[in-house]
């Protein structure tokens, strides 16, 4: 059954753990409605590609400009069935924003399926919804998880974990396991 779904992006949200989950999502026949604070359908964000180059973390560069497809401002939390939230830098500043940690927490007092991947794991903690749930995301999150309340789950880099209504992975070359078990969640 096709789901409706909403996916809250940035500037320099990471190029694949937007694209590639937008993009299958549709595939699979649900409906994702991309949206950013202060923008409208039709803008674009600039995306960021990191990569894994042996360095002590991630290397970053310019990615893709992505086109929402939805108005921040016209998002009506109650027709949505689940959050997608993408990671990169994106994570640090919407966390800022009253209005997106209303969205976020929104999905946990409903109890709908959500799916946060890398440093998403930023906007999970600034809104409160971490107590007592274990949550993986990019490794340099551990201690909001932990300062969140939460359990970091050290994963391999290709795994992804379900705690209740919550999947979570630390970053996009986890993207099977993680997507594989959001959409077990829809079902």
């Amino acid at each position: 059954m096709s789901k409706k779904l909403l996916m809250i992006t940035g500037d320099f949200t990471e190029d694949y753990e937007t694209m590639v989950p937008f993009q299958t999502l549709q595939a699979c026949g649900h409906q994702v409605d991309a949206v950013c604070p202060d923008k409208a359908a039709g803008d674009t964000v600039a995306t960021s590609i990191h990569d894994f180059e042996g360095d002590q973390t991630y290397s970053e560069k310019r990615g893709h400009n992505f086109t929402l497809n939805a108005t921040f401002a016209d998002v009506d939390l109650a027709s949505y069935d689940g959050l997608v939230i993408p990671g990169g830098r994106a994570p640090e500043y919407l966390r800022l924003d009253p209005k997106v940690i209303e969205m976020v927490k929104h999905f946990f007092d409903a109890n709908k399926p959500v799916a946060a991947i890398c440093h998403g794991a930023q906007l999970l903690a600034a809104a409160g919804v971490l107590k007592g749930r274990k949550c993986s995301a990019y490794p340099a999150c551990a201690p909001e998880v932990t300062l969140a309340g939460g359990s970091f789950v050290d994963l391999e880099v290709t795994d992804a974990t379900t705690d209740g209504n919550l999947v979570t992975a630390p970053a996009w070359p986890a993207h099977p396991s993680w997507l594989a078990q959001f959409m077990a969640l829809l079902k």
